[in-house]
């Protein structure tokens, strides 16, 4: 079964909630119903795509990834559904377009939300048809294609600002799986590290590096990991490639990791600080908790982003 033997990435997972999220994945692989992957950055939302194809009738077939929010609409156009020759300047010779890429795979449209609106009808025209048309050209083409879409951004709320299309979401939304941060699933940290300690390893043979003392230890389990799995695999790598010794120890993680430590030790204890600085300790440890999300947490602490900034600054001492 795949929960059994899937194991990189943001896809490993002992835990409940990756475990919830491979049960889903079994269920669906073999369907060509359109996907809708949400999660914060870094959670492993590409992964899922990939374990969705890799899993499915179409795993013989192409996997095309665009990047919806890297590029101005004309382009994007472009690149997902071709154009002929002439169509605009520059265009000095047909192009095929990625859902023609996809045809008979799969299609994953990373990071969705940041679509323009123009784009999103487009788009839900292609869905809703199985048709496109490339730039310049007055006919249209059939394509299967099996659309996965990726977003961190919460479409619903976008829907109410006006930037995001509700016709479109429900063509998306038949299927969602919502990836956990890494914070809610910190049984899956030391599982993680040891598959990051293995390939940093084939990367970098050099390194002396077989593992990480009990105190590293746990100061990535504590930390919050705001850039979730990527952020992990990123501290592991740096460690791998600038510790020395046989553990990595306290002093060789990243700076960011050992503050948060102390950050996130809320000060009830020794001196009596002023409220200023109790303060400045809850707000840095809600942010973490909430993965980096400013809005979100002033939200829960019932301010504005304005007063939580002034919260977050240092002392001017």
């Amino acid at each position: 079964m795949l929960r059994e033997r899937f194991s990189i990435h943001g896809l490993y997972g002992p835990s409940p909630a990756m475990q919830r999220v491979f049960a889903v994945i079994e269920r669906i692989a073999r369907t060509c119903v359109p996907i809708l992957v949400t999660g914060e950055t870094g959670t492993g939302k590409t992964a899922v795509a990939r374990a969705i194809h890799g899993e499915g009738v179409r795993a013989s077939g192409p996997f095309v990834v665009v990047n919806c929010a890297a590029q101005p609409e004309p382009v994007l156009e472009s690149e997902l559904f071709g154009h002929v020759t002439g169509a605009f300047t520059g265009g000095t010779a047909d192009r095929t377009g990625l859902f023609a890429e996809a045809h008979g795979g799969t299609l994953l449209l990373d990071e969705i939300g940041e679509m323009s609106p123009g784009m999103q009808a487009k788009l839900l025209h292609v869905l809703e048809s199985g048709q496109i048309r490339p730039v310049g050209s007055p006919c249209e083409r059939a394509v299967d294609v099996r659309v996965v879409a990726t977003t961190h951004c919460d479409l619903r709320q976008r829907i109410a600002d006006g930037t995001f299309r509700e016709a479109l979401l429900y063509r998306l939304d038949l299927v969602t799986i919502e990836l956990p941060a890494l914070r809610d699933r910190r049984d899956d940290i030391p599982g993680l590290i040891e598959h990051f300690v293995a390939a940093a390893r084939q990367r970098h043979p050099d390194s002396t590096i077989t593992g990480f003392s009990r105190e590293a230890m746990t100061h990535l389990l504590e930390y919050a990991w705001p850039g979730n799995v990527r952020e992990l695999a990123h501290a592991v790598e740096r460690c791998i490639l600038l510790a020395e010794g046989a553990e990595v120890t306290v002093a060789d993680l990243p700076p960011r990791i050992r503050a948060a430590a102390d950050d996130e030790a809320l000060p009830f204890r020794g001196e009596v600080l002023a409220m200023r600085e109790l303060q400045r300790h809850y707000a840095r440890w809600a942010l973490g908790q909430l993965g980096g999300h400013k809005t979100r947490t002033a939200d829960k602490l019932g301010i504005d982003i304005k007063t939580l900034n002034k919260w977050l600054a240092p002392d001017d001492d």
